[in-house]
């Protein structure tokens, strides 16, 4: 043997941290975002989830009351004091949602778990803090299985501790994540939130609206007052657009019983009811 192959022998390809992580093992990061929550899924008999998007920002009202009581008590009449009190304000009215997220998910979880036959409906939220943690909280006080489908970012971001256990997912590619979102969802609700809740409802919408899923997936925008404030959805119709049907595809409301009552109405039709469940037959 030669002097130049002695030594340690290198791992095999698929041990080696160094080329796993190197730009030419992409294809295979990426492929593994897909096979392991396939196999996970699937030996939980995961099949179908509701999902739910919505802010990290949002908090218990609890402890956005606190904050504000806390602000209140100070004599403080600077820029910087009055903005502070406005935000911890607002912080309020934002918390709201936090509870009827955990409202709703709790009825929804207690609803499924009730179900008999193959479809069961789980939980699923991005797995953070806020609207994230509601949804989770919710089918946790349930005693339902929960999923997060958490995403690495340069500011770490935590798993909320209501998650199940079994079904915390943690992603790089955010493609990846919101492929997961979609695939198994069948309706999703969306709680107020900015950028990212934005980018992941317009994904849907679009998806929807183009027919790519062969399934249909009712849509709920919870809080009429943000949404009317943050988009103007008749401006796309006006603007020719956007089909006046179009903006069917979602349901905008305040209540909690509303909500209910339409998610599961509308999942009761297109996968519990025998007609439902012929034409997914044919699909």
């Amino acid at each position: 043997m030669s002097e130049s192959n002695h030594g340690k022998i290198p791992p095999v390809a698929y041990l080696n941290d160094e080329f796993l992580k190197s730009p030419d093992a992409r294809a295979l990061r990426i492929l593994s975002e897909y096979i392991e929550p396939a196999a996970r899924l699937r030996r939980f008999n995961v099949r179908d989830t509701i999902v739910f998007f919505g802010s990290a920002r949002s908090f218990p009202q609890e402890i956005t009351e606190a904050k504000l009581d806390e602000l209140k008590k100070i004599t403080d009449d600077t820029a910087e004091h009055k903005l502070a009190l406005t935000s911890a304000e607002q912080a309020v009215r934002l918390s709201r949602y936090y509870h009827d997220a955990v409202e709703l998910s709790r009825r929804i979880t207690e609803w499924s778990k009730g179900l008999t036959g193959q479809h069961h409906f789980i939980v699923c939220s991005g797995g953070s803090g806020g609207m994230m943690e509601a949804a989770n909280r919710g089918a946790s006080l349930a005693r339902g299985k929960t999923i997060g489908l958490n995403i690495q970012l340069p500011l770490e971001q935590e798993v909320n501790p209501y998650v199940s256990r079994e079904m915390i997912f943690n992603f790089h590619y955010f493609f990846m994540r919101k492929f997961w979102f979609v695939y198994l969802a069948k309706a999703l609700i969306v709680f107020p939130g900015g950028f990212g809740t934005m980018d992941e409802l317009f994904e849907v919408l679009t998806l929807i609206q183009t027919k790519m899923p062969r399934k249909t997936m009712p849509v709920v925008l919870f809080g009429t007052e943000f949404w009317d404030d943050i988009i103007n959805f008749e401006a796309f119709v006006k603007w020719g657009v956007v089909a006046r049907q179009d903006l069917d595809i979602f349901f905008k409301t305040d209540s909690v019983d509303e909500a209910f009552a339409y998610v599961t109405a509308r999942l009761e039709k297109l996968y519990l009811s025998d007609k439902g469940l012929e034409e997914m037959k044919l699909t």
